[in-house]
């Protein structure tokens, strides 16, 4: 399944950036947003706008919103390493 918003042109040409950079920033945007609510996990807020996860940690950092870790994902990662 895929959604696809519309955006009327008026909004659109009131954007203060070039054409081609519309769709990859309201894709960032959309991301660090949904991620920030809790909306999305990490993993997939990057994917939305095809972001590795160091340049999607570097903008949540610039933005100030902290990442979403807790007792679980440390017991993982723990977990994990324990394994290796």
């Amino acid at each position: 399944m895929s959604i696809q918003l519309e955006i009327p042109d008026s909004v659109a040409q009131a954007m203060r950036l070039p054409g081609g950079e519309r769709k990859h920033r309201l894709m960032v945007e959309l991301a660090l947003s949904l991620y920030d609510q809790g909306i999305l996990s990490f993993g997939k807020a990057r994917q939305l706008p095809g972001l590795s996860k160091f340049e999607f940690g570097l903008l949540l950092g610039k933005r100030g919103i902290p990442r979403h870790y807790d007792d679980e994902d440390l017991r993982d990662d723990l977990s994990y390493v324990n394994r290796q």
